[in-house]
């Protein structure tokens, strides 16, 4: 089934959102809300969300395909999350990453995949 950039977008905001959500519970308040976001970091959600409407990606590969994308933008590991150093404390191998942290592929996964059926139950509805 083929999804439109509508779609991709909603389910990349809606992602973010909630990663936001689930940082700040954690005690991250580092995460912007969506509309405040730069643009690389949309950008990255987007493909994440790509990722996941494209096929039945797992956790691990949607953090091991954005751990690429950051090493091909020049990011590194680094205790404290730091746009400007271009470090992050989760450039790690998905299984290395803390527990908490490896939840947060979790719900993106899942916020990706239920805009998906959202947006299905939308097109057949849109059809009778």
């Amino acid at each position: 089934m083929k999804f439109n950039n509508d779609l991709i977008e909603a389910a990349a905001r809606a992602a973010h959102e909630i990663n936001r959500a689930y940082c700040s519970a954690l005690g991250d308040c580092s995460q912007v809300p969506w509309d405040e976001a730069p643009g690389w970091q949309k950008e990255s959600a987007r493909k994440g969300a790509a990722l996941h409407l494209s096929g039945d990606a797992s956790p691990a590969a949607s953090h091991e395909a954005w751990l690429e994308e950051k090493a091909r933008a020049g990011w590194k590991y680094g205790p404290v999350k730091d746009p400007a150093k271009k470090e992050h404390p989760c450039f790690l191998p998905f299984e290395d990453l803390p527990r908490e942290q490896q939840a947060k592929d979790h719900l993106f996964r899942a916020a990706v995949l239920a805009a998906r059926e959202v947006w299905k139950a939308s097109q057949a509805q849109a059809l009778t």
